[in-house]
């Protein structure tokens, strides 16, 4: 990839988040999601709207203003990049072995030529002028010095990667040629002029642009970088996040037992959000306790906190009126998406924001992808993925007025639903390679439906970020 007005490794100290986030979406062609919408802004005390916008359990007509699904992730895309301009995060360097999965936030530039000299593409012999040719006794090695120059005539054992000796003509390969009872060698066929020669600067030259500003942090580009000089790179900092898991009924080992019921959010949400690109720097257990949360929230200095559970309207659902009591705006009360329709998005401060997840696990997957993937996609200065779309292989029912989300199997050019869909059910999730996208009122079978990738299917390094 490629973008316009690249900078050097100098002026990269001055970039922040905004700015690559930027450079990413021009050069992807397309925008950040919200891009369309203007920014979310408090509304007065009493003015039109405000119910929307502060935080309030009892409020049982909360449904019916839900906020529909495609515009929600549109919301949390915004306030994240609402985020990165006033906060101005700035880029860090990162060295290579913790770089994975990062976007470069300043060009990766050739430090040298690579090769920085000609070397041998294969094993074999080192020869001048025409054969037959006398072997040199002393042969040559990769990662030794240069080497005497060659005669018409002569030849040198050669290793893969080690330097050409001055003056030779081609790299004859080992299986391409013999030796005489007298020690002459022979070519069992022709030979090209410079032929198995890497020459210096073949793959590129000093001062070259590798990689543009916005690239994935691959294994791939971790090796070119280091090929090419690098202990360090430019990169956007993880968002760090904070997990919240609410409720009294978990139990963190054993079967479930006596009304209680194992943790699944505590050991999924982690690997999650770190596939997701999100340094995850605690997970926290608080039961239904308002005062716990309470000093959570108010000490915490994630750029993200997370929680689960306690969004709807119960007697221990303690997060509407605790963003309450700090003064948070909510800037999605419900969404109109089956399961998971209780999530919610709130600005706690100017840089830091709360992803409120239902306590059923399928749902809270649902406010994953709907609120959480794109505040960290943004806060990351990732391109938003292309959408796209494949036909149902059967027919899959829908809520009649909200979006539904369910898991997919890929099979050659069509998505197969799967079964144990249900709110609080993990079990078609676990087998998923992507999501697809229910309209309200369901999809027939044949009819194309909108994917989305699961973050282990599209990339899976990324599930290995600690």
């Amino acid at each position: 990839m490629t973008a316009r007005g690249a900078r050097t490794d100098e002026d990269a100290e001055d970039l922040d988040v905004e700015e690559v986030l930027a450079l990413v979406n021009e050069t992807n062609g397309h925008r950040t999601p919200g891009d369309h919408m203007p920014a979310a802004t408090p509304h007065p005390q009493g003015s039109p709207g405000s119910e929307h916008h502060k935080p309030d359990r009892d409020n049982p007509d909360r449904h019916h203003k839900a906020t529909p699904w495609p515009e929600a992730r549109d919301i949390a895309a915004r306030a994240a990049r609402a985020t990165t301009r006033a906060a101005r995060r700035a880029a860090v360097s990162v060295p290579l072995d913790a770089a994975l999965g990062l976007t470069l936030a300043a060009p990766l530039t050739a430090l040298t030529d690579l090769p920085s000299f000609d070397t041998s593409a294969m094993d074999g012999w080192a020869v001048a002028g025409p054969g037959p040719w006398d072997v040199r006794e002393e042969g040559v090695l990769a990662g030794h010095a240069e080497p005497e120059p060659l005669t018409d005539g002569e030849a040198a054992r050669i290793a893969t990667g080690a330097r050409i000796p001055p003056d030779t003509t081609a790299v004859l390969r080992s299986e391409h040629g013999r030796t005489d009872a007298k020690g002459h060698l022979h070519a069992t066929r022709e030979v090209q002029p410079g032929q198995d020669i890497r020459p210096r600067g073949q793959e590129c030259r000093n001062g070259d642009q590798l990689l543009a500003v916005g690239t994935l942090v691959t294994p791939a580009v971790l090796g070119l970088a280091a090929a090419a000089g690098y202990d360090t790179v430019t990169a956007v900092p993880r968002p760090r996040v904070e997990v919240l898991v609410l409720g009294d009924e978990l139990l963190t080992e054993g079967r479930p037992h006596d009304g209680l019921i194992r943790d699944a959010l505590g050991p999924m949400l982690p690997p999650w959000l770190r596939a997701l690109g999100a340094d995850v720097t605690a997970v926290r257990r608080l039961g239904d306790d308002a005062k716990a949360l309470h000093k959570a929230l108010t000490k915490s200095d994630a750029d993200l906190i997370v929680t689960t559970g306690g969004t709807a309207a119960g007697p221990v659902d303690h997060v509407h009126p605790i963003l309450r009591r700090i003064g948070a705006e909510l800037l999605v009360d419900g969404v109109k998406v089956r399961p998971g329709h209780p999530m919610l998005l709130a600005r706690i401060k100017e840089d830091q924001h709360l992803v409120g997840l239902p306590g059923n696990p399928l749902a809270a997957v649902s406010g994953l992808l709907t609120l959480a993937e794109p505040m960290l996609r943004t806060l990351a200065a990732r391109p938003a993925p292309e959408a796209y779309a494949l036909p149902l292989k059967e027919a899959a029912h829908g809520h009649p007025y909200d979006t539904r989300l369910i898991p997919v199997v890929l099979r050659g050019d069509h998505a197969v639903p799967l079964h144990y869909q249900g709110p609080a059910m993990l079990r078609g999730m676990a087998a998923a390679d992507a999501i697809a996208v229910v309209p309200p009122g369901g999809a027939g079978a044949g009819q194309e439906t909108e994917l989305l990738d699961l973050p282990w299917a599209s990339a899976g390094i990324e599930v290995c970020f600690t």
